[in-house]
């Protein structure tokens, strides 16, 4: 089969993963407390990072590593999983599946406004325009439709939603400039993780038998959402011949996963959640694309 139909073949399964995190995030939280899920979806994913790292071989790398790369990895491991999934968790615990979910995936415009603050990179009025657009999307759901009201349906499960996506970019930017085997370092990251809500768990949650549904929808955050899925979009990545060629598919992921959240969790699809959502996407897209559309618009004209 062809190396660029391969890489397609495995950023669908990627976005297949991704599109049920969300219910499986709702799901899992009617039986376990947000850091409990983190623990053992934590230590879930960690084994299937270490099985991958031990059928590939990679493990003999880590002899070549100095104390720089694990205290590396002992920071990017605290940003994520450990901060970022406790936060997003106690988002989806206060917000619907279908709320929490596309805020969390403002991302990429919080990626670009932390770059022009802590790289000084220069804000371009395409940039400034779309982080408009994708934050109207994110007071729209904020407020259900009600934006001239402002009244947020849930301020502090919207905020760490938010929160959330400043994370997660702090952690994209600290992380891509690392030289080292993604894989390798992916791993080392939560085993660090792991030792963080292990420790946050002896010292702050009451320790109680989780019961089979939660153990059951943690493992498959662990394998699907957190494992399994980073692992066959780094393979998808390698075999495509242009990152955009498989990157443009990750935008199906939020419109999948509220057929998902409709069909598994039950929530009615608000039209201010589409609406929103649509937005969010639009100013995303103009964020990558705004020069290459800006340049087209002047051609047809």
């Amino acid at each position: 089969m062809d190396r660029q139909l391969q890489a397609y073949g495995l950023a669908l399964l990627t976005v297949l993963c991704w599109a049920t995190s969300a219910s499986a995030f709702k799901l899992s939280l009617q039986f376990l407390a947000p850091d409990a899920l983190l623990l053992y979806a934590t230590l879930a994913s960690l084994l299937v990072l270490l099985l991958c790292l031990l059928l590939t071989g990679l493990t003999r790398t880590l002899r070549d590593w100095g104390w720089r790369d694990y205290a590396r990895s002992a920071l990017l491991g605290l940003l994520n999983p450990f901060a970022y999934y406790l936060i997003l968790f106690k988002a989806y615990d206060l917000l619907p599946a279908q709320e929490a979910q596309p805020l969390n995936f403002v991302w990429p415009i919080v990626l670009v406004l932390l770059s022009t603050l802590i790289l000084r990179q220069p804000l371009k009025l395409s940039s400034l325009l779309a982080m408009l657009i994708s934050f109207s999307g994110v007071i729209v759901i904020a407020t259900r439709g009600d934006v001239f009201g402002l009244q947020f349906t849930n301020g502090l499960g919207v905020s760490l939603a938010l929160a959330s996506t400043v994370i997660w970019a702090l952690y994209w930017l600290y992380g891509v400039k690392d030289g080292r085997d993604p894989l390798v370092r992916l791993c080392l990251n939560f085993g660090f993780g792991f030792a963080y809500i292990l420790i946050y768990q002896l010292l702050f949650a009451t320790w109680i038998i989780p019961p089979l549904p939660g153990l059951a929808g943690a493992a498959y955050i662990g394998l699907f959402e957190m494992g399994f899925a980073f692992v066959l979009w780094l393979q998808a990545l390698k075999r495509s011949r242009t990152t955009a060629q498989v990157g443009n598919l990750i935008y199906l992921t939020p419109f999948c996963s509220l057929l998902v959240i409709h069909w598994v969790v039950g929530e009615p699809i608000y039209a201010s959640t589409l609406s929103g959502l649509v937005l969010i996407i639009s100013g995303i897209i103009l964020q990558q694309y705004g020069r290459q559309l800006w340049d087209w618009c002047r051609r047809a004209s």
